[in-house]
Order: structure tokens, then sequence, then C-alpha cells
């Protein structure tokens, strides 16, 4: 019970600064912790945007340096994450919530979370939208708590930052010449030389988390 409280409580503080409210709640009992949330929200007349819209010459970008949330779990894994900030930002992540509203009112066209991945979410613009994205490594910013955890542990922090996930940043594609909102970052484009993602022109090897492998 004093678990389930001090959830309660830590949902309550992570949801006010951003005057969002919880409401209601079912309890059950069961073997193993399960929890379920369902958000509701308001578009403030912005048309939703969803993963389908993306068009060639698109530009592809992302709202936050990559990389921080896996390298603190790779640190934890290692048992070599005490003090490290990558630890603290997967413990407790600091998502941007206006950043979605900001990129939709900048003509966002296709847009989701990376929470899976760089790679893979792209992916799923790219299916959804029936389009290549070309992602090009060099220009994905990866987060200053990846690289120190990087050379902790004697990695290269790219990879965190391309198929890592749970990062709490969106990738959203806009028009071309399009002024990104502050923040954001252009990582690739939108092709129609193939369908999927390419990264650097070759196809990734690794592209995130599979929620249905074994």
């Amino acid at each position: 019970m004093e678990w389930v409280l001090g959830f309660a409580d830590g949902l309550r503080e992570a949801c006010e600064p951003h005057g969002v409210g919880v409401v209601g709640g079912d309890l059950s009992g069961a073997s193993e912790i399960a929890i379920s949330i369902t958000a509701l929200g308001e578009t403030h007349g912005v048309d939703p945007v969803t993963r389908a819209d993306a068009v060639p010459g698109d530009i592809v970008a992302v709202s936050a340096p990559l990389g921080a949330a896996a390298a603190g779990l790779a640190l934890l894994t290692a048992g070599q994450g005490e003090g490290l900030e990558a630890v603290s930002l997967f413990l407790r992540p600091r998502p941007l919530i206006g950043a979605g509203l900001e990129a939709a009112l900048r003509g966002a066209t296709a847009m989701l979370d990376v929470s899976d991945g760089l790679l893979r979410d792209a992916g799923r613009i790219a299916r959804a939208s029936e389009c290549g994205i070309a992602i090009e490594s060099a220009a994905v910013p990866v987060h200053p708590a990846a690289t120190e955890a990087a050379r902790v542990l004697n990695v290269e922090a790219i990879t965190w930052a391309l198929a890592g996930g749970e990062d709490h940043s969106l990738l959203a594609t806009f028009p071309a010449g399009a002024f990104l909102p502050d923040g954001w970052v252009q990582v690739g484009v939108v092709t129609t030389d193939y369908q999927g993602v390419r990264v650097d022109g070759a196809i990734p090897e690794a592209l995130g988390w599979d929620h249905f492998a074994s």
C-alpha cells in the first residue's frame, strides 16, 4: 500500500507543473504491478498531427538531444551509474510537453514520440506515410549525458541516440524551408528513393525497442 500511495504522489507531482489533473482510477490485486494511463486533452484549434502525412522533400527533425535514457539504463546495468546525469534522466524524465504544440503550429506534417528509438519510430512515419526517411548520423544531436556515459563504458554514444529510446523527445517532419521551433534539430529528409529508413545511405542493423521480440 505504501508503494501505491508513493506512486500516486509522484504522478501528481509530475502532472502539476503542466496543469494536468489526475482523475479517477481503478485498483485491483495481481501478482505483478501493471499501470495503465489514459491522457485526454485538446488541440487548441489545430488539426491533430498524425504519422501519416509526411511528403517527399520534407525535413525530418527531433525536439531534443537523444541517447541519455538508454545511457542511464546501460550504466545501471553495468553498476557504474553513481552520480552520473544519465541515470537521473532515465529514472526521472523531463519531457518537453509544449514541443508538440509548437511543432504543429509551425506546420509539422507528421509527428510521434521516439520512445522506441529514433530509427524505429522514423520507420513508423515512413511506413504510415508510404515514403522513405534518410537520417544523417552526424546530424543527430547526442545528449551530453550520453557522451559522458559512453566514455565511462567505452562505447559509442551515437548508438544510444539512434536506437536507444525512452528519451521523451519528439520526431516530426516539416515542409522544406520551414523555420523549426526553438530546440528542434534537422536530422534528415523524406525521400521517394525507397521506403523505410536509411542511416547514412545504409539499412541500419539496429532499430530500437521491439515490443514483440521474445
